[in-house]
């Protein structure tokens, strides 16, 4: 990050690439919910006392990734629909679901230049949604993807 005079230019969000099995989706407009994880609270009561105390779980949990992503007819969409259609093959039995898992990376950029990178880890496709169709729109198509995942880590 640049220093300006005397403070730091903090990094814009506009600039990031999306890469899912080592595949790149330059498509990509928006991600959302990258928070490196979180603990549940316990309160636990202290006898006889009015005080509670709070400890961790131990469990970490982790949001969903949201992945906004034009449609556009390119190559990216057959990768993305080829995905949710193992994910929800409606003619099986019974759907692959969460069998189906793909790692990543989300890699921040400062001027064209990677200055973090953000990993997950084994994430499936839990819901896929379009945009609404609206006559007379000037509005993009655009595919909103949830993705569960085991992890996010932060590697700089």
């Amino acid at each position: 990050m640049p220093q300006v005079q005397e403070f730091w230019e903090s990094y814009l969000a506009d600039q990031y690439v999306v890469t899912i099995a080592n595949v790149p989706c330059p498509g990509v407009t928006k991600v959302t919910g990258l928070n490196l994880g979180e603990f549940d609270t316990i309160e636990q009561p202290h006898g006889g006392s009015h005080h509670v105390y709070k400890i961790s779980s131990q469990k970490v949990k982790f949001q969903p990734l949201t992945i906004e992503r034009r449609v556009d007819g390119s190559d990216e969409d057959r990768f993305f629909r080829e995905w949710f259609k193992e994910t929800f093959d409606l003619n099986s039995d019974r759907a692959s679901g969460s069998r189906v898992r793909k790692s990543g990376f989300i890699f921040k950029r400062h001027d064209g230049q990677d200055v973090m990178k953000f990993a997950f880890y084994h994430a499936w496709v839990k819901s896929t949604s379009f945009t609404d169709l609206e006559a007379g729109s000037n509005s993009l198509f655009i595919q909103t993807i949830t993705l569960e995942h085991e992890g996010l880590e932060l590697i700089t």
